[in-house]
């Protein structure tokens, strides 16, 4: 009979990755961190470390979010796991991704820990990242667009208060196409918006009318079968 060595078995580590998208001035971004240690020591990477040998993975993962990059109360949400052999370079390290949709604006980042540098990046100027990252970075860009498609997830990225324009733009980002207006307009207009008297503010440009999004209304048409949210 064929003797399994047990020990192998609890020689592996485990890792959080967070992925984190901002939407800012048309543009998808990711949270990045310069590393200032090796391996890839100068190499931009998702935000990342070892899970604790007594640690929850989700624990996990605010505890090094926060650690390297100074956000706090994330709502993370769990995406792939990635666990090739020599995904790292010393040792096997399998890690849980996740990820969060955020406003830009509404938080202050600090690079902290072994993170040399923490910045905003956008997603289609992204370099070669540390270890397998550019991987788990598509994966989860690609679960972020499932979601834009059928969920209204764009809105957690948006400003509380929007132009339609820029809701457009974050879709032809995200789907990299161009959008006719009249058709976006029509696309969306079953979607609750609120309509503010306001308009934009120090724009170069006409100021276009504010909308936010009514997810009271839109979670009682849902829960009504009233309503399904389709963008694609």
């Amino acid at each position: 009979m064929y003797k399994i060595n047990f020990d192998r078995f609890f020689t592996y580590s485990f890792s959080s990755d967070c992925v984190i998208f901002g939407y800012k001035d048309g543009q998808i971004n990711m949270l990045s961190v310069n590393r200032d240690v090796e391996p890839f020591k100068g190499k931009w990477a998702i935000p990342g470390d070892l899970v604790y040998p007594d640690e929850d993975l989700l624990d996990s993962a605010k505890r090094i979010l926060f650690e390297l990059t100074n956000l706090t109360d994330i709502d993370l949400h769990q995406a792939e796991t990635f666990g090739n052999p020599n995904r790292h370079p010393q040792g096997r390290v399998i890690t849980c991704a996740y990820f969060a949709l955020l406003r830009i604006d509404d938080f202050h980042i600090q690079a902290a820990s072994w993170a040399k540098e923490v910045k905003w990046i956008p997603i289609h100027e992204l370099p070669e990242m540390a270890f397998d990252h550019n991987l788990i970075l598509n994966s989860t860009y690609s679960l972020l667009k499932q979601k834009l498609a059928i969920e209204p997830v764009c809105f957690d990225m948006l400003p509380e208060k929007f132009t339609l324009s820029e809701m457009q733009r974050l879709y032809e980002y995200a789907f990299d196409t161009e959008m006719d207006k009249a058709n976006f307009r029509k696309k969306i207009k079953s979607i609750p918006l609120i309509s503010h008297s306001e308009k934009q503010k120090n724009v170069k440009h006409r100021p276009a009318s504010l909308f936010s999004f009514d997810e009271i209304t839109y979670e009682k048409l849902v829960a009504e079968n009233h309503y399904s949210f389709k963008m694609y």
